[in-house]
Order: structure tokens, then C-alpha cells, then sequence
């Protein structure tokens, strides 16, 4: 993806129809031989399937016969964009015609906005690789904007590499284009240094340096020419963070109320240029969140510190090598289903991830769930002579800790070190220990932590509508078979953490 652009369905658009038309084929018992899809039943019956799905912004993907998703998009009206691949002109559009006899199935992903179902489209084509999405397959990444916090005189500026530490993170945002152009309206407000200068308070020299143009033009203050103290430029610094935190409607208004002065005066020059500023500054709002849509190519995790700190941190005697991590998560508040992700040496092992179907807990429980899991995970381990973790993470707190500690002792088994991660503090709790680990942000060991949890989350998130079909079938087929062995779809895949829904 490059810039925020979408994929083979263009951008997110205004929706033509209120309902997807179903071919005319459908309408008559014998459908005429010249079309296509005319005896495809689960194109049929994916066509039917799509009268029911909300008209809200989401993700919908389409699978072939065996269940594979073979194609990811992403609409602002679910029923009306995902019903438009079941029209009769459908089959005769060049972008679809090859590959739109091979739908059998399709499903959905709700998103709270446009901007949400960008991003998780983008998250999900990069993970599965559908071998009909021709664009965001590749290692682009979404932009971000950054502010230092560890400078005399912090700077601002886009990147799509941004710092760990050491900086305030703003995104990412969809549009690096518009992201820029808001960054030059903010800059003539708020006046904050873009260059990448180690700028000192208490270093002379740098009164003599000569400023760049910015500064002439006024949309710098000037700080490598100590022309503004250090407190006062870190107050702009602190309303240019209220203003992104905030949504800046003060600024906006003043803005708006500028723009029709200069309307009333004539002067439709300036007017139209507010206009112009006006609409960049609301697009910052067209902007993900961090800890929703992580990208793990972006923000790199140093995975040898990390182990050697969840060492020492954790008092064990040799670096954990293998570390699994369990999350919960629910299906519309109803179905509840379980992600197991395996890291090794500090990065993510992907044949080694597993998904559950929770069968034995009625209603939502995490608890219970989570006993469930790990019984299923580690007893199966024991029959099969197969070697447990060095660690094993569960996502929650205390409660979350003794559910799993519980399922060791009902299995008669030895755990492997166990520890959990409650998100809302970062904190980390230990088995017999009344009081949690508080590490500090930065640290290594918690960061690796971190990617784990995160890991374990997305993969429970993004794939479970995936697995609904195939769980319930394997549990009616044989109950007793417990986790969900990912496995290979007919057609090679470039990322193995693709499996055959």
C-alpha cells in the first residue's frame, strides 16, 4: 500500500444501491446456459447471503469452494459494496470477471468507521495474502506523525518509521498526502521546528547560526537561532498536542469564520485557500490508533534483550525460547473462541499458532475459557510427549492467572513459567505473588511481553470469523479433537500464517 491508497476497489466510495441485485439468472428454474454463474450454488447462495449483512462500514471477505479467502475489501455500506460483486455486470467488469466465478462463501467484518475498515483491510490482506488482491500485499506501511519528547526544542515531522521512545505518536493516518499538507497549515499556527538540528538550550553558538527560510516566512520560531526560549516553545508544543488530542474545534471555527469574512469582502482568493486549510485539518481525524491498528513491521522489538530481561525479570535459569501466549475473544458477544500464538527466540513461530472454538462454557466466562484452552492445549501436549514452553503468557490479570493455574492442577500437570499481562496498568502477575511486577515502559522484557499479547489479540480478532464454519464442523465431527492445527490452503501462500478456513 503506498500513501493510504486502497486496493483493486478503488477508495472507499458513495454507494450506488440500497441492495445488491441478484443476476437475472436467478429469477428463473432454468437459467440460461450462456451465463457462467448460472448453475454456481455457492455463488447463489453467497448472492442470498448478502441481503442480510448491515449497511454500516466493514470488511468483507470472499472465500472459494474449499473456504479459502481468496479476496479482502473494504466498504462504507457492507450491504451495498459487497452486493455489487453479484450483479449481473459484475462478470463482464475486468477486474472481476476472472476470478468472481470462484466465490462460494462470503463474510463480514464490521468497523466502527471508514477509516477503521482502511486500515483493517489493509491488516488482513498483509496477513492472509489473497491471491486475487493484487495491492497491499507489500511491506509499505501507513504514516505517522511524530513529536520528540526527548529534545530542548522538540520537532515534529512524518514518518513511517517512527521511534519507539522518545516520541509522542500520532496515527497512523491513511493519507500521507493530506497528512503533509495538514502538517503545513499546523506549522504557520503553531510554528514548531521540522528539521532534524540537535538543537541545545545551553550551547552559545548556536545565536550565531543563520535560520532557514521558514523562519522568514513565519512558520518557524526560530529556536536554532535561540530566538524563543525553551519553555515557551514547548508551550506551542503542548497546544499543538491538544489541538491533535482535541480535534482543534477552536482553531476550526476561528478558521471557518476567517474564510466567510474574506467571502463578504470578495476577496474569494483567501477564502478559498481557508477552505482549503480548513478541509486538510479535518482529515487528521482520518487517523487510526495505535494500539488498534499496530503495525508489527513498523516498530521493531529487539527480541534477544527482551528474552534476556524476561530472564532476569522472572528469575529463570536460561532465556525463554519458546513463549506462547493465550487470548479470549468473543463473537458478537455470544460465540467465544481462543488464539494461541508461539514465539521463538523472540519472534513470531506462525506454524506453531492454534485456534480454539470454546465448547464446554455457555455464555461469556473468560475464566472458564480459559481453563478450557490451556487444559486442551497442555493436556494434548502431555499425551503426545511434547515439550511444554519456558513461558506461557495468558492476556488478563490475577483472575485470568488462577483460571490457568487451576487447569494445570485439574490436568496433574507441571506448568511451564506462567505469568499474565493485564493491559490497563501493563501489569505483569506471577503465581503466588499478591502483588504485580510494574516494569517501566521502555523496558525490553515488557515490550516483548507486549508483542506477544498484541499477537495473540489480532490473531484471536481477525481470523474469527474465519474458523466459525470449520470449528463447528470439526466439533460435530469429532469432539474430542481439541485445537485447531493451522493448515495449508490448496494454492501456495507467501505467509504461513494462512490457513485453510
Amino acid at each position: 500500500m503506498s500513501d493510504g491508497k486502497s486496493s483493486d476497489c478503488g477508495p472507499l466510495e458513495p454507494e450506488q444501491a440500497n441492495e445488491p441485485k441478484i443476476p437475472e439468472t436467478e429469477k428463473s428454474s432454468t437459467p440460461p446456459s450462456n451465463d457462467p454463474l448460472a448453475g454456481n450454488f455457492g455463488f447463489r447462495r453467497a448472492a442470498q447471503k448478502v441481503r442480510d449483512f448491515p449497511q454500516t462500514p466493514g470488511v468483507y471477505l470472499m472465500k472459494d469452494a474449499s473456504g479459502v479467502v481468496i479476496y479482502i475489501g473494504k466498504a462504507k455500506n457492507l450491504r451495498s459494496r459487497a452486493g455489487s460483486y453479484f450483479q449481473a455486470t459484475a462478470a463482464q467488469e475486468a477486474r472481476t470477471a476472472e476470478w468472481i466465478g470462484e466465490i462460494a462463501d462470503i463474510d463480514f467484518m464490521e468497523c466502527d468507521s471508514e477509516v477503521d475498515a482502511l486500515l483493517t483491510e489493509n491488516r488482513l490482506v498483509k496477513d492472509i495474502q489473497p491471491r486475487h488482491n493484487k495491492d497491499l500485499k507489500d511491506d509499505k506501511s501507513f504514516p505517522y506523525l511524530m513529536i520528540t519528547t526527548h529534545e530542548d526544542f522538540p520537532r515534529v515531522e512524518v514518518t513511517r518509521s517512527p521511534k519507539i521512545k522518545g516520541a509522542k505518536l500520532f496515527g497512523p493516518f491513511t493519507s500521507a498526502g493530506q497528512l503533509r499538507g495538514a502538517l503545513q497549515v499546523m506549522q504557520r499556527v503553531f510554528q514548531f521546528r521540522t528539521c532534524s538540528l540537535d538543537i541545545e538550550e545551553n550551547d552559545p553558538r548556536w545565536q550565531w547560526f543563520r535560520p532557514c527560510l521558514l523562519a522568514s516566512i513565519e512558520q518557524c520560531s526560530a529556536p536554532c537561532n535561540l530566538r524563543i526560549s525553551k519553555e515557551d516553545y514547548r508551550r506551542d508544543i503542548r497546544r499543538l498536542q491538544t489541538f491533535l488530542e482535541e480535534g482543534g474545534q477552536k482553531l476550526l471555527g476561528q478558521m471557518r469564520q476567517e474564510m466567510l469574512d474574506a467571502s463578504k469582502q470578495l476577496d474569494f482568493e483567501r477564502a478559498a485557500k481557508l477552505r482549503d486549510e480548513i478541509q486538510l485539518l479535518e482529515n487528521l481525524n482520518r487517523r487510526g490508533e495505535i494500539d488498534t491498528h499496530a503495525q508489527p513491521e513498523v516498530f521493531y522489538i529487539d527480541p534477544k534483550r527482551g528474552m534476556r530481561g524476561l530472564r532476569k525479570v522472572l528469575g529463570m535459569d536460561r532465556d525463554p525460547r519458546v513463549i506462547e501466549g493465550i487470548d479470549i475473544a468473543h463473537l458478537a458477544g455470544q460465540d467465544t473462541v481462543a488464539s494461541l500464538v508461539q514465539f521463538l527466540d523472540g519472534l513470531p513461530f506462525k506454524p506453531g499458532y492454534r485456534r480454539y472454538k470454546i465448547q464446554g462454557v455457555e455464555g461469556i466466562d473468560d475464566y472458564r475459557s480459559i481453563h478450557e484452552v490451556v487444559a486442551r492445549r497442555f493436556r494434548r501436549m502431555a499425551d503426545q510427549e511434547e515439550t511444554f514452553p519456558d513461558l506461557l503468557m495468558i492476556d488478563g490479570g490475577k483472575g485470568q492467572l488462577n483460571a490457568a493455574l487451576a487447569a494445570f492442577r485439574d490436568c496433574d500437570l507441571t506448568p511451564p513459567v506462567l505469568v499474565s499481562l493485564a493491559k490497563q496498568d501493563e501489569e505483569i502477575f506471577l503465581p503466588g505473588q499478591k502483588e504485580p511486577i510494574r516494569l517501566g515502559r521502555d523496558s525490553f522484557a515488557l515490550r516483548l511481553l507486549q508483542y506477544v499479547r498484541d499477537e495473540a489479540h489480532r490473531f484471536a480478532q481477525h481470523y474469527h470469523h474465519l474458523l466459525r464454519r470449520k470449528s463447528a464442523f470439526r466439533s460435530a465431527k469429532d469432539p474430542k479433537k481439541g485445537d485447531t492445527p493451522r493448515q495449508r490452503s490448496p494454492r501456495p501462500k507467501k505467509d504461513p500464517d494462512t490457513p485453510n478456513p
